[in-house]
C-alpha cells in the first residue's frame, strides 16, 4: 500500500482526501518510480475545481488522482523497457492530457515520458521543470517557431511558464520583452529580459508594434491587443484561456500564423531537451514556494491566489 491523495469531488480542497491505496502496477512500456518531488500547476485547481476540459474526461477514474510533474527514483521496470535502469533517477509531465496520478508516493508512468534528471539539479527542481517547461519549450518550437532575433513579447514572465519562456526564448536568441508587475520587475530581468513593462501602469499595446511573436497567457482582451502589435505573418500562441470568432477573424485579417489553444502534450525528446538546458545551467526554475505531501491543499490555496512567482513544489 502507499500514501496517495484522492480527488473525491469537484470544489475546495476539503475533495482532497488522503488514502491508503495500492502500490500500481506495471504495463509493458512503464516504469515504476518512487516520488521524490511533484509540483503543482493551475491545471491542477483548474480540474479540482471542474474549470478545465480535463475533469469531464476524468470522471471516468476512480480513484481519481491529480498531478502530472514528477521527480524520482526508478523502483521497478516494465518488461518493455529498455532505456532505463533501477535507481535512475528520472523526471517528466506524466500522461498529460490524460490521468497523471502524481499525487501518490508511487506513480507508473511510461517511460517514453521520462527523461534521466540531470546530476546538478535536486528532484524539487527537476519536479518543477515540466509541464511549464515544457509549455515554454512546445510554444516556441512546435506550435511557434521562434527565430533568433526575433521580437519577442511574453505576458504573465513572472510565473511558472512565463519565467521559463523568458530564459527559453533567450536562449533561441530573440529579443525578449516581458511584462509583469513592477514588484517583480528585479525578478524578470534577471531572467533575461531585454525589456519589462508593468502591466498595470502600462498599456503593451500602445507602447510596442512590430513584434514577430507573442506568447499569450491572460485572454479575454489581451488577446486582440497582442495581434494589434504583431507584424503581418507574425506568430501567436495563446495558452488555454479561450478564445472568440472574433479573436480568430482579427488574427487571419493580418495572416498571422495563430495557434489560439496550446495544449502541451508529454515528450520525452522534449523532457531530453529540457534536460540538457538544465544541465547546461541556461535555465534554473525559480520555486517560490516548497511545501510537504501533508500539505498539499494548502499548496492549491497558494496557487488559487494567482501571485505565484515561478513554481510551487511538493517534496516527499
Amino acid at each position: 500500500m502507499m500514501k496517495a491523495i484522492t480527488l473525491e469531488g469537484f470544489g475546495g480542497i476539503e475533495h482532497l482526501q488522503y488514502k491508503d491505496i495500492p502500490i500500481p502496477q506495471l504495463q509493458a512500456n512503464e516504469v515504476l518510480i518512487q516520488t521524490k518531488a511533484i509540483s503543482i500547476n493551475p491545471v491542477d485547481v483548474k480540474v479540482r475545481t471542474r474549470q478545465a476540459p480535463l475533469a469531464e474526461q476524468l470522471l471516468q477514474h476512480h480513484p481519481l488522482i491529480l498531478g502530472w510533474d514528477i521527480s524520482g527514483v526508478v523502483v521497478q521496470i516494465g518488461s518493455a523497457v529498455t532505456d532505463f535502469s533501477i535507481g535512475d533517477e528520472v523526471f517528466g509531465m506524466v500522461n498529460f492530457v490524460g490521468h497523471g496520478k502524481t499525487y501518490a508516493a508511487y506513480v507508473a508512468a511510461p517511460a517514453h515520458h521520462l527523461a534521466l534528471k540531470p546530476t546538478n539539479i535536486s528532484h524539487a527542481e527537476a519536479a518543477a521543470s515540466t509541464l511549464a517547461a515544457l509549455t515554454a519549450w512546445q510554444a516556441f518550437t512546435a506550435y511557434g517557431k521562434l527565430r533568433p532575433h526575433d521580437r519577442l513579447l511574453i505576458h504573465a514572465a513572472a510565473g511558472g511558464v512565463g519565467h521559463f519562456a523568458v530564459q527559453i526564448a533567450k536562449h533561441l536568441g530573440a529579443y525578449v520583452i516581458a511584462t509583469s508587475s513592477a514588484a517583480n520587475k528585479d525578478f524578470v530581468l534577471s531572467l533575461g529580459a531585454d525589456e519589462h513593462l508593468d502591466y498595470r501602469q502600462v498599456d503593451f499595446e500602445k507602447e510596442l508594434s512590430n513584434l514577430d511573436f507573442v506568447l499569450e497567457s491572460i485572454g479575454g482582451s489581451n488577446f486582440q491587443k497582442s495581434v494589434a502589435i504583431l507584424k503581418p505573418f507574425g506568430t501567436i500562441v495563446a495558452l488555454p484561456s479561450g478564445h472568440t470568432k472574433e479573436d480568430e477573424q482579427k488574427a487571419q485579417a493580418k495572416f498571422l500564423h495563430a495557434c489560439y489553444f496550446m495544449s502541451v502534450y508529454s515528450s520525452q525528446e522534449d523532457m531530453k531537451q529540457i534536460a540538457q538546458l538544465l544541465a547546461a545551467g541556461h535555465i534554473k526554475p525559480h520555486l517560490s514556494h516548497i511545501y510537504s505531501f501533508d500539505e498539499l491543499p494548502q499548496a492549491h490555496l497558494q496557487l488559487e491566489s494567482g501571485h505565484t512567482v515561478g513554481k510551487i513544489v511538493i517534496e516527499f
